[in-house]
């Protein structure tokens, strides 16, 4: 992936690793738009980076991913990389919370998560077939080689996340279309609510990292813990997500 002269759109590009990636690849060279849900939040982010291009819209919503494109297509038609970033991450105990009667609090992780991705992936990629160099970034986790057993619909939806983008990348292996998959470790930001990774590598170095690989032109990414992970075995595997458990399942007793 060339890493200046692009038109970029990030989701949930207005705080934590989707802001810090707008802002290196402003420094970069390139226009950067960042989508989010909260006007305020972005108001802020553009205070922060005045060169940002926001637009308010919730993921969550299909016809809002669909104005999204719309948007973004017909008034900054030089796009020519997605960077899929939005993300929440929900910890609960399975035997404590009421699926029956507030299915909407859990199924919100997989639309966001895996749904938008999805959809807005399935959208640009005929799109950016077109383009001369384009590029569609998944942001995915170290969690999905890794579960997480206290954020299982967050693993979960990123492990299908990872899946999809494989698919993905021999789809458009013969279009000018690359597919890379960013697999972050636990990073110092408010994923999973404030305080949630305050032990996760620093911002700042996680970013300095992604962007040399970038560099390198690598299509699948991890960072610190996470790039053992992208290649254990299933037996690693197993022993890894027990001992992770076994250490945070006090986190939602």
């Amino acid at each position: 992936m060339k890493l200046s002269g692009n038109t970029i759109l990030i989701t949930g590009g207005s705080t934590g690793i989707g802001l810090a990636f707008a802002e290196r690849f402003i420094e970069a060279g390139n226009i950067v738009i960042v989508c989010g849900r909260r006007i305020d939040v972005l108001q802020h982010a553009k205070e922060k980076s005045p060169n940002l291009i926001t637009r308010v819209s919730n993921l969550d919503i299909e016809f809002e991913r669909v104005a999204l494109f719309d948007w973004v297509t017909a008034n900054y038609p030089e796009v020519n990389v997605l960077v899929n970033n939005a993300g929440i991450q929900q910890r609960f105990n399975v035997l404590k919370g009421d699926a029956k009667n507030n299915w909407n609090y859990f199924s919100k992780e997989i639309t966001t998560n895996l749904e938008a991705p999805l959809h807005l992936s399935m959208m640009f990629a005929p799109f950016f077939a077109t383009k001369k160099e384009a590029t569609i970034i998944n942001v995915t986790s170290g969690l999905a080689f890794t579960p997480f057993a206290i954020a299982p619909i967050y693993s979960a939806s990123k492990a299908a996340l990872h899946s999809f983008t494989m698919s993905l990348r021999h789809q458009l292996s013969e279009t000018s279309v690359e597919v890379i998959e960013i697999a972050p470790p636990a990073v110092n930001t408010n994923l999973g609510g404030a305080g949630g990774h305050t032990q996760g590598e620093p911002l700042d170095a996680f970013v300095d990292g992604i962007f040399k690989t970038l560099e390198e032109g690598k299509k699948e990414i991890g960072y610190g813990t996470s790039v053992n992970r992208l290649r254990m075995t299933r037996d690693e595997v197993d022993v890894y997500v027990e001992n992770l458990y076994k250490a945070t399942k006090n986190l939602i007793e």
